[in-house]
């Protein structure tokens, strides 16, 4: 199996280019905030549970990925400094104890870009990020510095391209297969 683990800040189009990258591969698209939405109606962010669940959440989910007949999964992720770094070295450990592989793709716009998507109604479907003002806060404390992350096998920028654009750049890139019932 295939992991393609999609990185990049708020509002770098992360989930719309994972979107399409499903629809060009025919992968199953795990998302990260379907855990995050999930632990917040019960727990705070950042408190012990909630990290403690989602990283517990996320792993199993990649080793049962992994254990399957799935050719591959696409997952998004925001780096930032409630996520251990131990969570990276975990998912490259128990990937690699499958004979599976992580591909690790950044994600990235231009600041000014990014800060125009933030509010948006895709974003609002999704507990995420909304607000410049918070954004400009947390980028300026350095929040999303952690985890550190691993060289990319590529780094895809979204501000001139559509997310359709971006996938074909990272099913050419990594050399993805194509879905036989994939929309043309």
């Amino acid at each position: 199996m295939r992991l393609v683990f999609l990185f990049g800040l708020p509002g770098s189009g992360k989930l719309t280019v994972a979107k399409e990258l499903s629809a060009l591969t025919g992968w199953k698209l795990f998302h990260n905030h379907l855990t995050v939405d999930l632990l917040l109606a019960v727990f705070p962010f950042g408190s012990k549970e909630f990290i403690e669940l989602r990283e517990q959440i996320w792993l199993s989910v990649f080793a049962a990925a992994a254990a399957s007949e799935m050719p591959g999964l696409i997952f998004t992720f925001n780096p930032e400094n409630t996520v251990r770094q131990s969570f990276i070295e975990q998912t490259l450990s128990l990937i690699s104890t499958h004979s599976a592989r992580v591909e690790f793709v950044e994600i990235r716009c231009e600041e000014s870009a990014l800060e125009n998507r933030l509010d948006t109604p895709e974003r609002r479907a999704y507990k995420k990020m909304l607000s410049l003002t918070d954004y400009r806060e947390l980028r300026n404390r350095n929040v999303f510095a952690f985890p550190v992350m691993p060289a990319p096998q590529m780094s895809v920028h979204t501000t001139q391209q559509s997310p359709r654009e971006a996938a074909v750049q990272i099913v050419e890139g990594l050399g993805l297969p194509l879905s036989s019932e994939r929309a043309e």
